[in-house]
This record gives C-alpha cells, structure tokens and sequence, in this order.
C-alpha cells in the first residue's frame, strides 16, 4: 500500500462489544491507526453511526468512504487496499 494513500479509518464501538474490541485489537496487530468513537457516551456520534447504516448494531467501521458493519478482517483487508 502506497504510504500517502492511507486511508482514515474510523471505529464506531461500545466499551463492552466483544466483536468491537476484537477488530481494535486486530487494528492494533496491524500496526494501523483508527479513530474511536464510543456511541455509547457519544450521542453525535451514535446519530451519526445511524444514519450511516440504519441501525444501532457495532462495531461499524468506516474506511475511508466504505462503511462496513460487524468485524470481518478480510472485508476490512479488502476496504484498505481498494482504491476508492
């Protein structure tokens, strides 16, 4: 991956998401930086996180312009080298 072509990654999550903290430690892992936004205190951010994808489910992570719900690594892998 091009180092100037990093895309912004953001983590919509709650402090007791099991699958939420997976995908942060998976971050992690990779060495890659996020943003996190915890919609459970956050109530900007969880309207936000609504009108992204419809519904209250997370983690919702967002890659650059792709919004994946749930943790998927290869979903994410693919988010992260796509161009768009």
């Amino acid at each position: 991956m091009n180092e100037n072509k990093i895309k912004k990654i953001e983590i919509y999550s709650t402090p007791t998401c099991h699958f939420c903290n997976l995908a942060k430690d998976w971050f992690k892992e990779k060495g890659l930086v996020y943003t996190e936004y915890d919609v459970a205190k956050d109530i900007q951010k969880r309207k936000e996180m609504v009108e992204l994808t419809g519904q209250l489910g997370v983690p919702v992570i967002k890659i650059g312009e792709e919004v994946l719900v749930g943790f998927n690594p290869n979903k994410i892998s693919e988010a992260l080298s796509s161009k768009n």
